[in-house]
C-alpha cells in the first residue's frame, strides 16, 4: 500500500477540480487497465492525495500515474513550459514528480487517510470535511466507518487562536 501526492505545476490553478470529470474518467480507464485499489482520495485544485493498494504480482504505480498525468494532459492547452519540458513533450501541466510513502502499518495507513480527508481544511477549501465533494471521506461515511461530523467545524473555532 502507497500514499501519494500528485501536483500539478501551477500551484495556484484549480485545473484538477476545473477538470474533475476528466480526471476521474482518465483515473477509471487505468484502473480498469492496470488494477488497483483506491483506499482513499481527495482531489483538491491543484494537487491530489491518494492511498493505493496494488496487486501482488504488480507494484508498479509509476506506470500507473504517468498513464493518469498523460491520459488527463492529452487534449489540454500546454501551459507556459521550460526548454526541458518542451524536449520531453511535457505540456508543463504537471509537476514531473511526486511524492510516494510506503505505509508501513495499520496505525500509519489511519494516519494517512486522516490526512487525506482532513486536507481540505487544512488548506482553507472548507470549514468542514463533509463539504469537499471530491473525496473519498463520503464513501467512508456511506460505510459507517467515519461519522458524518469527523474533523469537527473550522468555524466553531474562529477567532480561538492566535492573538
Amino acid at each position: 500500500m502507497f500514499f501519494f501526492t500528485v501536483v500539478v505545476a501551477d500551484r495556484s490553478s484549480t485545473l484538477l477540480v476545473d477538470q474533475i470529470d476528466r480526471l476521474r474518467r482518465i483515473y477509471q480507464t487505468v484502473q480498469q487497465r492496470r488494477p488497483f485499489e483506491t483506499v482513499a482520495i481527495c482531489i483538491l485544485p491543484d494537487h491530489l492525495h491518494a492511498i493505493w493498494a496494488l496487486p501482488e504480482v504488480d507494484a508498479d504505480f509509476s506506470s500507473r500515474w504517468n498513464l493518469i498525468k498523460g491520459g488527463f494532459s492529452r487534449g489540454l492547452e500546454a501551459r507556459a513550459r521550460s526548454v526541458s519540458k518542451l524536449t520531453k513533450r511535457e505540456k508543463g501541466i504537471w509537476q514531473r514528480r511526486y511524492w510516494e510513502h510506503a505505509i508501513r502499518d495499520d496505525a500509519d495507513l489511519e494516519r494517512h487517510i486522516d490526512y487525506i480527508h482532513f486536507n481540505p481544511v487544512k488548506h482553507g477549501l472548507v470549514a468542514r470535511v463533509a463539504d469537499w465533494l471530491p473525496s473519498s471521506f463520503h464513501r467512508y461515511v456511506a460505510q459507517g466507518v467515519l461519522p458524518a461530523d469527523w474533523g469537527g467545524d473550522m468555524r466553531d473555532f474562529a477567532g480561538q487562536f492566535g492573538e
